[in-house]
């Protein structure tokens, strides 16, 4: 039996992650925005099928799920009369264990009505920024501006080639000329498998080092819960995600209020990942009832903390990790 009861990080690193804490709270406070507090444990599951939750029983026919974030409840107090919300808290997801990642890990997750996923970018950057300095030391997380950048154009600075109008073909050709290895898995009518491929291979290592890199204006097939609105030749998912040091930090949505067409996604992931996916009725009975136009934003709190002390792992910034919980 393991006898080691010794936290991983050390007690200097999780005084100063307990300041860091009540300096997010605080942070949030003063711009307006007030702290929420939902249920960790749901009779409704998150939708993506590349995410799986922890699931239990309270009994032999009800299932239960540990959330993976708490977006469907933080929704429903928008469509409920809340204006400018976040919540502070652990999650939890499975299969999610490495340098990056553990099975349980703290979230901050935001909300306000009215703003788009460019006024929620400029947020971001101010939080971020702010939070750097707080943590006293100088960190790839704080230089300004950030750099702020299309889909597209990361992929032409780092791969030779605009993607969104591209076939899956020549995506695929795009890949083989530059020397990346498709699992045999990913099959050839799989584009948004293909260009999260590249993406992982050729663009995200080279994100965010000289200072920290919006992207945004996904494809639409990757839309998940945001809008999707015509720019030019292609349709764009209008949301963001932020690397620091090639590692994603957070990612943001305009977030999609129409049920309708969040069903037809359900129903449209569901065949192309041969799962099935429950609809989440009482999300949708929001949206249906009028979800706010409005952006929200899911930041990885270990990660911010490890990227500002240029630590290699969250490991070094958590009490106990899942190997020794």
């Amino acid at each position: 039996m393991p006898t080691d009861f010794r936290p991983a990080a050390s007690l200097d690193v999780l005084r100063l992650r307990a300041r860091l804490l009540a300096f997010t709270r605080r942070f949030f406070d003063e711009s307006g925005y007030w702290e929420v507090d939902t249920p960790i444990l749901s009779h409704e599951r998150v939708i993506d099928p590349n995410i799986e939750p922890f699931v239990t029983h309270n009994s032999s026919s009800e299932q239960l799920s540990l959330q993976t974030s708490p977006e469907f409840a933080m929704k429903r107090l928008l469509a409920s009369g809340a204006d400018a919300i976040y919540q502070l808290g652990k999650v939890f997801r499975r299969g999610e264990l490495g340098r990056l990642h553990n099975p349980e890990f703290t979230m901050l997750e935001w909300y306000r009505v009215g703003d788009t996923h460019h006024e929620q970018m400029n947020f971001v950057e101010k939080f971020v920024s702010e939070f750097a300095s707080e943590v006293g030391q100088q960190s790839s997380a704080s230089p300004h501006p950030f750099e702020r950048l299309t889909y597209d154009q990361v992929f032409e600075r780092h791969t030779g080639s605009k993607v969104l109008s591209r076939p899956t073909g020549e995506i695929i050709a795009l890949a083989r000329r530059l020397g990346v290895g498709a699992p045999e898995s990913l099959l050839s009518n799989d584009r948004d498998g293909w260009l999260n491929l590249l993406l992982a291979e050729r663009v995200e290592p080279h994100l965010g080092h000289d200072r920290p890199t919006f992207v945004y204006d996904y494809p639409a097939s990757q839309a998940a819960l945001a809008r999707v609105r015509v720019a030019g030749p292609v349709s764009v998912a209008e949301r963001f995600e932020l690397y620091v040091s090639g590692i994603e930090l957070c990612n943001g949505y305009h977030e999609l209020t129409d049920a309708n067409t969040l069903r037809a996604r359900i129903r449209h992931e569901a065949t192309a990942s041969g799962q099935h996916i429950p609809e989440p009725a009482r999300l949708l009975a929001a949206m249906e009832q009028g979800l706010p136009a409005c952006s929200g934003v899911a930041l990885g709190f270990d990660r911010l903390l490890m990227l500002c002390l240029g630590a290699n792992s969250i490991r070094q910034v958590t009490p106990f990790p899942f190997e020794i919980a």
